[in-house]
């Protein structure tokens, strides 16, 4: 019986020799006052059906895996949110088109609990910079809330 060996440890792996690996989990929050605005914002106008909220920046060369999401405090009821990005140039990628429910669609922000992504949508790496973006549907929040999400991912370096 022949033993097979691939040659990928750390075939991929960024920034060194490092034992630990290149995995990496990036934090985003968003807070909204007692008037449904996000906190430390550009608007201080409440968070509308439909808004799109850029939470940062997500790096070139990231391959993305998984994400999660915390609520814990609800937004007002009936409030949705898709997750996803879009390159922060505004152009998007023939290889990897930019997806606003990439990591998921229509994820219930107006209930308390903990959502990981649900698509099966297979990892891509991002070839440039891209945001990460949530845009909200159901209904406008009128409320203070808070949601955390953390994308979690490798670190390939920039193409």
């Amino acid at each position: 019986m022949a033993t097979i060996k691939i040659n990928q440890f750390r075939a991929r792996q960024f920034g060194g020799v490092s034992p630990f690996g290149n995995f990496t989990t990036l934090p985003f929050k968003l807070e909204t006052t007692s008037t449904g605005a996000a906190a430390n914002a550009n608007s201080t106008a409440a968070i509308a059906s439909g808004d799109k909220v850029v939470l940062g920046v997500l790096p070139a060369g990231m391959n993305l895996q998984d994400y999660l999401a915390t609520v814990s405090t609800a937004f007002t009821a009936a409030v949705t949110a898709n997750i996803g990005f879009e390159y922060t140039d505004g152009v998007d990628d023939a290889n990897v088109p930019q997806n606003a429910s990439y990591f998921g669609a229509a994820v219930a922000l107006n209930t308390a609990g903990v959502y990981r992504k649900v698509t099966t949508t297979a990892p891509v790496t991002l070839p440039k910079e891209a945001n990460l973006i949530l845009t909200t549907g159901g209904a406008a929040n009128a409320k203070a809330a808070r949601v955390d999400l953390f994308v979690m991912g490798e670190l390939t370096g920039a193409p």
